[in-house]
């Protein structure tokens, strides 16, 4: 009963930052995973079966509400079913050890990504105000120009997807986190079109990389569905409540919350090295 209830939490934690940072929360829910028993293949096999739940949720919510735009998406999900069988295989192979070391780096990796999101957003804040502001007010703010406008916006985000299904059937993430900011950064997409058609996206990613793990018997699927069930739950707190906190607040304790991932993942990957 204690690890079910732990479980949904999880999932309702994890639903709460997908839907607060357009991620799928499979670096809140391997962890937890890993914590109660299972093998780093288990969890991220697992994790892989709710990260499925709690983006079809947000997505079909977002497609009753006009705002899901299944062209990009597709460009986006589509690449990622090769690349996620590619993941899963190099993770069915590579030793526990060695694959909880990388989630480790991986962990550190999303701190920074996220932190560029971050900057990104603020940026675009910036670009969008009123040009008519006092012009001698003393506050000078100095915004980066954003990159052009790529040649080939379909073959960009059809690599921005093949890259996110790697990172989903290796590590059991949605890629959301790797989505978001490069579609602002290279398609100029505004932050809320970004996350809307990321969390499109990681259905598929997801998808394909449960797929792939459920056919070499890495998914446990009662622990998923349970993380799933909290997430949907999770995913609709966010949404109401958690744009109301300050943001500088939630991004801290996120990435303080991936630094401490890291560590434990390193710690894990350090007694499984010692013990083989």
């Amino acid at each position: 009963m204690g690890d079910v209830v732990l479980l949904l939490g999880v999932g309702t934690l994890a639903g709460v930052l997908a839907g607060f940072l357009g991620i799928g929360g499979g670096t809140v829910m391997v962890p937890a995973m890993v914590a109660l028993g299972l093998s780093g293949v288990e969890a991220v096999g697992t994790s892989t079966l709710a990260i499925v739940i709690i983006s079809l949720g947000g997505s079909l919510q977002n497609w009753r509400m006009g705002f899901l735009k299944v062209g990009n998406v597709l460009m986006l999900g589509l690449p990622s079913v090769g690349t996620a069988f590619v993941g899963t295989a190099l993770a069915s192979h590579i030793p526990e050890y060695l694959l909880l070391g990388i989630f480790g780096l991986f962990l550190l990796v999303n701190i920074y990504l996220i932190g560029i999101k971050k900057q990104v957003v603020a940026q675009a804040a910036l670009q969008g105000a009123d040009a008519t502001e006092d012009p001698d007010s003393t506050l000078t703010l100095a915004v980066t120009p954003a990159p052009a406008q790529p040649t080939n916006p379909v073959l960009a985000r059809m690599l921005i997807g093949g890259i996110a299904g790697f990172l989903a059937g290796l590590f059991g993430v949605g890629g959301g986190v790797v989505m978001v900011p490069l579609q602002i950064l290279r398609l100029r997409e505004t932050i809320k079109t970004a996350i809307q058609t990321s969390l499109g996206a990681i259905v598929i990613t997801a998808l394909s990389a449960c797929g792939w793990h459920t056919l070499q018997g890495n998914v446990v699927p009662i622990t998923g569905v349970l993380l799933g069930l909290g997430g949907l739950v999770g995913v609709q707190g966010s949404t109401r409540y958690l744009p109301k906190l300050p943001d500088a607040i939630v991004t801290l304790m996120f990435r303080g919350l991936l630094a401490f991932f890291a560590l434990f993942f390193w710690y894990r990957a350090w007694g499984s090295f010692t013990a083989s």
